[in-house]
């Protein structure tokens, strides 16, 4: 049995939906399930990861687990997982881990202290690190429907975005074969695009113009996402003020794992294409 937590976010989702056309047998962890509309056979399961020691009844009869890194941390939640009888473990991390130093970064703190915690659990594992998702446009949506512009400092910062399917297909990948195990992977997409160039693809895929209105540091700071912590903006800021003149990796670990290439943002627009409209 594998368990998948996050499993109504944009990667644990997808990971719910191939584990399941893979035929095997899938727990899907959530706080409400009952609206989450998993595949048929999918086992729903209602927990929260802030709660780890409430999780004893989710991780019964599993033996490998894709774990989303809750803000909570995941020390207590790899503890259960491994009492539990749980031995394989795939965490979903980030790149920040190699890209930013913790002290500092609260991105990188956060997951670097999830994959140490997997460590020491004595689960054998395997970790994955998306550099900048796909998804993370979602965020333009509102302002794309209603007033046909996306609102943002840096237009020209580069990205490396992956589609999150991509990231669920490698995570599925591994689940399967244990020949992964004690490996990491950079994931991106495969190829740089500037937030100027996504607002123009999104633009393409809705077959409507958009317009890319530049924020200034403070502007962007004050309009960031309710319950985004200044110190989480203001290192995503940095990161994109970074990337204006250096740009990020791209690698191929997609596709060394699964057999195909990552796909470019414009798919990634066109799946999405509904949100924006």
């Amino acid at each position: 049995m594998i368990l998948v937590t996050g499993a109504t976010g944009n990667v644990g989702r997808c990971v719910v939906r191939r584990l399941a056309q893979a035929g095997e047998r899938v727990r899907a962890l959530a706080r409400d399930p009952s609206a989450a509309g998993f595949p048929a056979g999918v086992q729903a399961c209602t927990g929260d990861l802030s709660a780890p020691e409430s999780l004893a009844h989710a991780f019964e009869g599993v033996d490998r687990l894709f774990l989303f890194t809750p803000a909570s941390g995941t020390g207590s939640i790899a503890r259960v997982a491994r009492e539990a009888g749980v031995r394989r473990v795939v965490l979903l991390s980030s790149a920040a881990t190699q890209k930013a130093d913790p002290r500092i970064n609260p991105i990188a703190a956060r997951h670097a202290a999830a994959e140490a915690a997997v460590r020491e659990a004595g689960l054998r594992w395997t970790f994955l690190r998306p550099d900048s998702f796909a998804a993370n446009a979602c965020a333009w949506a509102d302002t794309i429907r209603r007033e046909g512009v996306v609102r943002a400092a840096y237009p020209d910062a580069q990205r490396n975005p992956i589609h999150e399917d991509d990231v669920a297909a490698v995570a599925v990948a591994v689940l399967l074969d244990a020949a992964h195990d004690s490996h990491a992977y950079a994931l991106t997409g495969p190829a740089v695009i500037t937030q100027a160039g996504q607002v123009r693809t999104i633009a393409e895929a809705i077959g409507k113009p958009l317009r890319f209105e530049v924020l200034t540091r403070e502007q962007a700071l004050a309009a960031r996402p309710a319950g985004t912590p200044v110190e989480v903006a203001e290192r995503l800021l940095d990161y994109a003020l970074k990337s204006v003149a250096t740009a990020p990796a791209v690698t191929d670990a997609v596709e060394r794992v699964t057999g195909r290439p990552a796909r470019a943002f414009a798919q990634w627009a066109r799946d999405h294409a509904a949100a924006f409209v």
